[in-house]
C-alpha cells in the first residue's frame, strides 16, 4: 500500500514568518500536535511542534506573539514521497523518532502521515505498533 493511500490530504500548514501564537492557536483550533512550515510556493521548510512552542519560545521567556515561527521551528524535516511504501515510512518514523510524517512531492507539502493513519489499516497494526513501540523506548531513555 502507497503512502498516499493513507495520508491526510487537507493539511493545515504555517508559514516561517507568521507568529508562534497564531502557530499555538492552530495547533488547539484543529487538535493537532504539528504544523508543517511552508514557504508561499507550497515547499516544506520546517516542522513546528507543540513541544517546540514550550521548550523553544514559551520556556525560553519569548513572547509567543512576537516569535516568528522560523525562529523556532525543526529545519529539514524527515518527509516521504506519496508513492513510497506504507511500511517504508512506518520504518522512517521509528528510526527518527517522529509519529507524524510530511508526505512531499518535488518538495511540496501534500499530506501528512501520522501513526494513527497507520495503525487504522488492520494490514499495518504491527508496523504501526513497532514504530510507537521504538519511539517510547527512546522517549524514556531521554
Amino acid at each position: 500500500m502507497k503512502v498516499s493511500d493513507l495520508m491526510t490530504k487537507n493539511v493545515v500548514s504555517i508559514s516561517p514568518d507568521e507568529s508562534t501564537s497564531l502557530a499555538a492557536r492552530l495547533l488547539y483550533r484543529h487538535n493537532i500536535g504539528s504544523l508543517p512550515v511552508c514557504s508561499s510556493d507550497g515547499k516544506l521548510r520546517g516542522i513546528l511542534t507543540d513541544r517546540d512552542i514550550v521548550l523553544r519560545c514559551v520556556a525560553a521567556e519569548n513572547d509567543p506573539e512576537h516569535t516568528p515561527v522560523r525562529e523556532i521551528m525543526s529545519r529539514a524535516p524527515i518527509s516521504t514521497s506519496p508513492d513510497d511504501d506504507v511500511r517504508q515510512a512506518a520504518e522512517m518514523m521509528a528510526a527518527h523518532q517522529i509519529r507524524r510524517l510530511p508526505v512531499t512531492k518535488e518538495g511540496k507539502l501534500v499530506g501528512m502521515l501520522s501513526l494513527g493513519d497507520i495503525s487504522r489499516t488492520h494490514s499495518y497494526n504491527m508496523e504501526a505498533s513497532r514504530a510507537l513501540s521504538e519511539i517510547s523506548m527512546n522517549i524514556k531513555k531521554r
